[in-house]
């Protein structure tokens, strides 16, 4: 008789049908996992987005439909009710309080740098000006990076020289806030978008005034940009997802694509 004992196998779970030792995980009655984006308050975002595609719309100036694609960007579910772009964003901006150096100073040195985005890169504050206490929101270079615009909370872009220094301002010809301002590439030509619903082209040549006014937008435009190439072709988006493109040779609308 063999004394010796045979080693069983052991397993970290119960055996199955096979024999062989099952790994923890969610029995067979259990539904299949989904994966899940979670935000920053807490709600979770279904990671299949397998629903019926809504159409995203284009449509020329005069509103007749041009071509309809698929987006299923447009069927997540919500973040829940958190109110209207525009009352957040204002919210957001509204308060000229406090000092925005500490905001700068927390930008410029930061606790703890990282050092692969900064690899190969030094950077250093080669000059800092400061015009009034109004929050600026945006700014651009022109293409030969001689000029800076920058605009916010004053309703009126001041445009920065970058050899003398010397600061000089458009008009105050928005109503409200501006929430962006781009140069047209190559061109002495810039434009504004405003929460006034408005876009407003011009040139730093003859600063006095502005060279036209484009309407249409129904919410506070937030964004705009020229195209790198076509570069008559200027694109603005509002707070509704409405994206208008305008020739600005024209002074004309030519599309409109709501998102």
């Amino acid at each position: 008789q063999n004394n010796r004992k045979r080693k069983q196998a052991t397993s970290s779970g119960p055996a199955n049908s096979t024999g062989t030792g099952n790994t923890v995980g969610p029995s067979a009655n259990s539904p299949p996992s989904t994966p899940s984006t979670h935000t920053p308050e807490g709600l979770a975002v279904a990671g299949n987005m397998r629903h019926v595609p809504k159409n995203l719309m284009m449509y020329g100036a005069d509103g007749t439909g041009l071509a309809s694609s698929s987006n299923q960007m447009d069927d997540l579910e919500p973040f829940g009710d958190v109110g209207s772009l525009d009352d957040n964003v204002e919210s957001f901006l509204s308060n000229d309080e406090g000092d925005a150096r500490d905001i700068f100073a927390a930008l410029k040195s930061p606790t703890e740098p990282n050092p692969p985005a900064s690899k190969g890169f030094t950077f250093s504050e080669v000059n800092c000006w400061r015009t009034s206490n109004s929050k600026i929101v945006c700014c651009n270079f022109s293409s030969d990076g001689k000029i800076l615009a920058s605009a916010g909370h004053e309703k009126k872009a001041v445009l920065w020289n970058m050899e003398t220094f010397q600061t000089q301002y458009l008009p105050e010809e928005h109503s409200l806030i501006i929430t962006d301002v781009r140069f047209r590439p190559n061109s002495t030509q810039l434009a504004t978008s405003s929460f006034d619903r408005t876009v407003k082209l011009w040139n730093i040549t003859d600063p006095a005034f502005s060279q036209h006014t484009f309407t249409g937008h129904n919410y506070s435009v937030t964004s705009l940009d020229f195209h790198p190439k076509k570069t008559e072709l200027l694109c603005s988006c509002d707070g509704n997802g409405e994206i208008r493109y305008w020739n600005v040779a024209q002074h004309s609308c030519i599309r409109v694509i709501k998102v």
